[in-house]
């Protein structure tokens, strides 16, 4: 086994794609087995599904599949164990629909069948040293996983048509003013240049000001953006939330890399569970974006003030996006502690924005307070298929 560096350069087509696409920027992936990473962009279907079944199990809060349990949560209460499990990991490790099984989970010669095969399958995953010998999932799954989960949002941002559109903005509302233009929507009011949009009034022959003759300032970019992506890991993110809100991280350094800015991670429930300051190296915010579990409760202002810390002295773009599906849950008095984090890191120059996952009425007053503290945006969510589009469209605005 050998350490290799895959770069992917704007300068050459990756051909190891199903569909062709020339990357922006360099981004370089440490890879821990070059078969691993071969086998996979090869479309090796057997390989894409072992990530798959690592991913999920990760996603549900698994840290080890042993074949016996599952087995016995299947047969023994089926709603359970597909509430546990979710329908995809139970498709993948058993190899039957989901539908199938539960109209024939209680049939002893079925189980028979279905034993023998969440026994094979995860032996094959051991053999193949994705799980060590009590089921635990060792670095190498971690590493399959992520290259699943990388392929999948790729592939994703491909039949989107987000790839291939020029990231970098040089016009950004965190930048500094600098020319004149005419107003058009989209536009902050307090960008609007009153003196100018008055002498074009003027000079029109209005005695109103008008909505053409509103001028407003353009704001250049101020250069390198330092994004930190807060990630809410609270119990009630498990399944498809975590798994989708991983994707739109990878996304979103897959994007910012390329531009040559830099991407750090915070991962939240009652505590901090992970961190990372803003990175360039793409390879290693994957995986550990890839080992987040969900858990727990919520805990807004520790994020909030760990964040703020992770961000660099010195004059550049500060961002804080945050990616939570409720309210914070930790704290005498949570909402306020919150609001006091926020006003602390906006003191620093760090704007913050926060995307609410079908928040209800209270969520969704608080995240107005948030972002209003925080000179950032909200983005209201209802389905999960647009957290990456959201996440890459609150980059280009920062950008």
């Amino acid at each position: 086994m050998r350490r290799v560096v895959v770069v992917f350069s704007s300068e050459r087509e990756v051909n190891e794609f199903s569909k062709a696409e020339e990357y922006q920027g360099k981004l370089q992936m440490q890879l821990l087995d070059d078969k691993l990473m071969h086998s996979v962009l090869q479309d090796d279907n057997k390989a894409i599904d072992d990530g798959k079944i690592i991913e999920d199990g990760i996603n549900r809060g698994m840290s080890a599949f042993v074949p016996n349990m599952m087995f016995e949560n299947m047969v023994k209460n089926f709603s359970i164990a597909k509430q546990l499990y979710g329908e995809k990991l139970l498709r993948l490790i058993s190899g039957y629909d989901p539908k199938y099984l539960e109209r024939n989970v209680r049939i002893p010669e079925f189980q028979k069948k279905l034993k023998k095969e969440i026994e094979e399958k995860i032996e094959n995953l051991r053999q193949n040293k994705l799980l060590d010998n009590e089921g635990n999932i060792t670095d190498k799954g971690i590493e399959l996983a992520s290259l699943s989960l990388y392929i999948e949002e790729i592939d994703n941002l491909i039949a989107k048509g987000i790839i291939g559109e020029k990231v970098h903005k040089q016009m950004s509302h965190y930048g500094e003013k600098n020319e004149i233009r005419a107003f058009k929507k989209g536009d902050r009011y307090r960008d609007i240049a009153i003196r100018k949009s008055i002498k074009m009034a003027v000079k029109r022959g209005h005695d109103k000001i008008k909505k053409a003759d509103l001028r407003t300032h353009e704001r250049e970019s101020k250069g390198a953006v330092y994004i930190v992506y807060g990630l809410d890991s609270s119990a009630s993110m498990k399944g498809d939330k975590i798994h989708t809100c991983k994707k739109a991280g990878v996304a979103l350094a897959y994007k910012a890399i390329s531009d040559k800015d830099k991407v750090g991670l915070v991962v939240f429930g009652t505590e901090i569970k992970d961190s990372i300051p803003p990175t360039d190296d793409f390879g290693f915010f994957l995986n550990r974006v890839t080992r987040v579990r969900a858990s727990k409760q919520t805990d807004f202002q520790k994020m909030i003030e760990h964040a703020s810390e992770m961000f660099p002295a010195e004059d550049v773009t500060k961002h804080l996006l945050i990616l939570t599906d409720a309210l914070p849950t930790v704290g005498k008095e949570p909402e306020q502690e919150t609001l006091a984090a926020v006003s602390g890191a906006a003191a620093k120059g760090i704007t913050i924005s926060v995307i609410g996952i079908r928040l209800d009425g209270k969520g969704e007053k608080l995240a107005k307070k948030i972002v209003k503290l925080g000179n950032g945006k909200l983005y209201m969510i209802r389905d999960l298929k647009e957290v990456d589009r959201i996440v890459l469209e609150d980059y280009y605005n920062v950008r």
